[in-house]
């Protein structure tokens, strides 16, 4: 691994992205990254975070038309309240915060408890759950439905109206609307490998792939002999589309896991728009590459959103950040 040692491996990413984004406010010790001109005058904030591992989700969203402060946990590992209630204060301009909170067990509790102590501090907040993975309902870390790619839609669109001045109440509702409309499937080819333990997370034997896997390595539904690029693309939006019925157009998200290069990814997304056009489902906006990753795990994702009129216009919206970036 292209690390020190294990312990600092935040502390050192969080010192090199301060170097590299100096648009951004990157307090390394609290563990808080904010857009540097926060906060905004009448602009609802928008905080979210989770464990290290996952990047340019969540801090590689922090900017103009998106997230106005992230924080980051540990890998795997959830952020602490404090560092929270840090990051609502620091961007609250008194038109209150959205937390935006990826359904797994730790950040939904620590989240839960920063809007506590936040509120009692006369931050008003908001909480948006994002729970799009169809492939199991119960698993490690989780109750319920897993957050995974869905949470780029609702930070990105939110984002997008929140940047428009619009309140925190429509803000919250807007980022619902996309998380109820979202739905995603994972394949691992690959585990990953996490820097305190320095061999694989789970085992994956070669010539094997697991479907349905989480960002954390969390088994899918099955494993199976390793399919082509098309069986893959057959198996996850067949999985998806049992799960919902898009009359909208959708946005297609095909995200590497980490580990899996853009060529891989794109023809991946050509069998991805076959299998959505013989579905006969529009496709209004696609993009491919690695968003919601989980360290150097091989694999991908695919998230569909069924979208109107009004939430294109907000995903088309400008957007400046380190990790997602056009319109500016």
């Amino acid at each position: 691994m292209l690390i020190n040692v294990p312990e600092t491996v935040v502390a050192d990413a969080l010192r090199g992205m301060a170097a590299a984004h100096p648009e951004l406010a990157v307090d390394v010790e609290n563990r808080v990254i904010v857009r540097r001109d926060a906060p905004v005058a009448g602009k609802v904030g928008l905080v979210s975070g989770g464990g290290s591992g996952h990047e340019p989700l969540h801090g590689g969203f922090v900017g103009p038309g998106m997230l106005s402060a992230a924080c980051p946990g540990e890998v795997f590992t959830s952020p602490v309240p404090d560092q929270m209630v840090r990051a609502a204060a620091a961007v609250d301009s008194g038109a209150g915060v959205l937390f935006v909170v990826k359904n797994y067990t730790g950040d939904v509790l620590n989240f839960d408890m920063a809007a506590e102590l936040a509120e009692d501090e006369d931050i008003r907040i908001a909480k948006v759950l994002v729970n799009d993975d169809v492939a199991v309902t119960d698993s490690l870390y989780t109750a319920g439905r897993r957050g995974t790619g869905a949470t780029l839609f609702v930070e990105k669109i939110a984002g997008a109206a929140a940047e428009e001045g619009q309140p925190l109440e429509q803000v919250e509702a807007i980022a619902r609307q996309v998380n109820e409309n979202a739905r995603s499937f994972g394949v691992a080819l690959s585990a990953c490998t996490t820097p305190a333990k320095g061999s694989p997370t789970f085992d994956l034997p070669a010539g094997e792939l697991e479907l349905g896997i989480g960002i954390h390595g969390e088994p899918g539904r099955e494993r199976r002999a390793m399919m082509t690029s098309g069986e893959i693309a057959d198996f996850a939006v067949h999985a998806l589309l049992e799960d919902m019925s898009p009359r909208n157009p959708v946005l297609v998200l095909v995200n590497g896991m980490g580990g899996t290069p853009l060529l891989e990814l794109y023809g991946f997304n050509a069998e991805v728009q076959r299998v959505l056009a013989e579905r006969g489902v529009a496709v209004a906006r696609t993009l491919v590459g690695n968003y919601v990753t989980s360290l150097d795990m091989a694999g991908a994702s695919v998230t569909l959103c069924q979208i109107d009129e009004e939430l294109l216009r907000l995903w088309d919206a400008p957007v400046k950040t380190p990790g997602l970036r056009w319109g500016m």
